[in-house]
């Protein structure tokens, strides 16, 4: 009996992991915020540089207004050349257009790059912005200490925005083999995310693209494969509601007044997953919407 009843989880999973991407695309309504998400992303190679090109595809069609960048922005050496072959070459279009990125700090990152302009850190490990009615919230979980964890709540406890998004490098869930989720981390964020109503939040660190199952009202992303990709890496768990890891992808993100909508598009220009998600938590099922 034990035995049937793994091999149905095993089947039950395959199924999730494998299910077909729902068809739903960005409204693109009147005073929405649009943005896109990528991550692990500066490697200079032709893996980011292809899936830049996309991702500038995506902008001509979907109009978004800036990228929110989850860390690892620089692989290897960090000379003012390596800046323009892993950020500013790649990108050119996007920033020629008055698209701007606001980036998070990974693993591989260093301190000076909070200083760097494009990156609009202003200087600061960790930051929040808003646009229309969104206040976002970019964290260094590299070093989460107390100063930042008191900034954050500080933050979160002043806002009083319709949507709270944070984004960072360590990703709290996570089905990848090369890492996994970051439950130390976890315990110190996620409690704030619930008591202050932060709805969506966006990670990397694990080089796929994973949705995660609405955990305590929140939904949970990683896309760490905008540069980088580990095929086979994420083996699926029982939080995940979808994994693609077969190829570089990046997000497309539209926020109105009552919904998020979402729209993951691989390195080839393939929809790989999309849905939307209520700002009610009362309004939610256990995940986002999808068809397929």
């Amino acid at each position: 009996m034990l035995r049937r009843v793994s091999i149905l989880s095993l089947v039950v999973l395959a199924i999730a992991l494998a299910a077909p991407a729902q068809q739903a695309t960005p409204p693109l309504e009147k005073g929405s915020v649009r943005f896109a998400v990528i991550g692990d992303s500066g490697t200079g190679h032709r893996l980011q540089y292809e899936t830049a090109e996309q991702l500038e595809r995506a902008q001509q069609k979907f109009s978004f207004e800036f990228v929110l960048m989850m860390g690892d922005n620089l692989y290897g050496s960090k000379t003012p050349r390596d800046f323009e072959t892993k950020f500013e070459v790649p990108y050119k279009p996007l920033l020629d257009s008055g698209v701007k990125f606001y980036a998070s700090l990974g693993n591989h990152d260093i301190p000076d790059e909070e200083s760097y302009k494009p990156f609009n850190m202003d200087g600061h490990r960790y930051y929040s912005f808003k646009k229309g009615k969104v206040r976002f919230f970019a964290l260094d979980s590299n070093y989460m200490d107390p100063d930042q964890l008191n900034w954050l709540q500080n933050q979160l406890q002043a806002s009083t925005d319709d949507w709270k998004i944070a984004f960072f490098h360590h990703p709290l869930y996570s089905s990848g083999a090369k890492h996994g989720s970051a439950t130390e981390l976890r315990a110190l964020l996620e409690p704030l995310f619930v008591k202050y109503g932060v709805r969506i939040v966006f990670s990397g660190h694990d080089h796929v693209y994973e949705r995660i199952q609405q955990q305590k009202g929140i939904y949970y992303f990683t896309e760490g494969s905008s540069g980088q990709l580990r095929r086979g890496d994420a083996r699926g768990a029982s939080f995940t509601a979808k994994a693609f890891d077969e190829d570089c992808a990046f997000m497309v993100v539209e926020v109105t007044s009552d919904e998020l909508v979402f729209q993951t598009i691989s390195r080839a220009g393939v929809t790989v997953d999309s849905g939307l998600i209520p700002r009610s938590v009362s309004q939610s099922q256990d995940t986002a919407s999808h068809h397929p």
